[in-house]
């Protein structure tokens, strides 16, 4: 299995009103960032249903981990409990490019602002890419929900493909929003040719410079 630890910093604060002074401490806590397991199924599911008003049946979670069980991630805290998970698959429509999408994701309250919903997104793409050689991943995110917006469009790189109206149940209207894989790969690549042909013109002096050093030799 692939292990990832992701580093918690989470903060007390205590203040003592007899004293002019308030105490902040500082607790270290180690999340591990694995695939997903059969029996981590109703741990997700618990965590979908305190954290998301779209909820799903466990025959559900079953077909996703029995169809793409690369695409399944979960955080597990210290005492093996699980504290946040991505749900997803590859959509199988053959009329478009090869692509996944993100069911759902969710991470506990008292473990939010960790960066671990950013490191279980980053898993589950990096299977994506690597195993089923998708071209870009999907999601859909509610238009009132700044903080997941925020997570996907500044943190994750997505971007607006289309507004879906009244895609949720009660009504309201969805962000349509991907993040394609090919054009950060040739950015990484493009950056790195950049960067060593700054690396070389440093290294090698202009044509000018070198003439006078042959003059200055001679």
């Amino acid at each position: 299995d692939v292990l990832e630890t992701v580093p918690l910093l989470c903060h007390s604060y205590y203040h003592n009103r007899s004293s002019l002074y308030s105490h902040s401490f500082v607790h270290i806590i180690m999340v591990c960032i694995r695939q997903a397991k059969v029996h981590d199924l109703l741990q997700m599911q618990t965590t979908n249903l305190w954290c998301l008003p779209e909820n799903y049946q466990m025959k559900y979670y079953f077909y996703h981990l029995l169809s793409w069980p690369q695409l399944l991630w979960v955080a597990e805290d210290f005492d093996g409990r699980i504290v946040g998970y991505v749900l997803a698959k590859m959509e199988e429509d053959e009329q478009q490019p090869k692509h996944g999408h993100i069911t759902s994701l969710s991470v506990l309250r008292t473990h939010r602002k960790r960066g671990i919903a950013t490191a279980l997104m980053r898993r589950s793409q990096q299977e994506m890419a690597d195993v089923f050689d998708a071209e870009y991943v999907s999601l859909h995110v509610r238009k009132s929900n700044r903080a997941a917006f925020h997570l996907y469009n500044v943190t994750l790189k997505y971007v607006i493909n289309d507004v879906e109206k009244g895609y949720y149940a009660d009504g309201e209207d969805a962000y349509d929003m991907r993040c394609y894989f090919r054009q950060e790969e040739a950015k990484d690549k493009q950056d790195e040719e950049s960067s060593s042909s700054s690396d070389a013109a440093a290294l090698e002096p202009p044509t000018e410079q070198l003439s006078n050093l042959e003059v200055a030799a001679n």
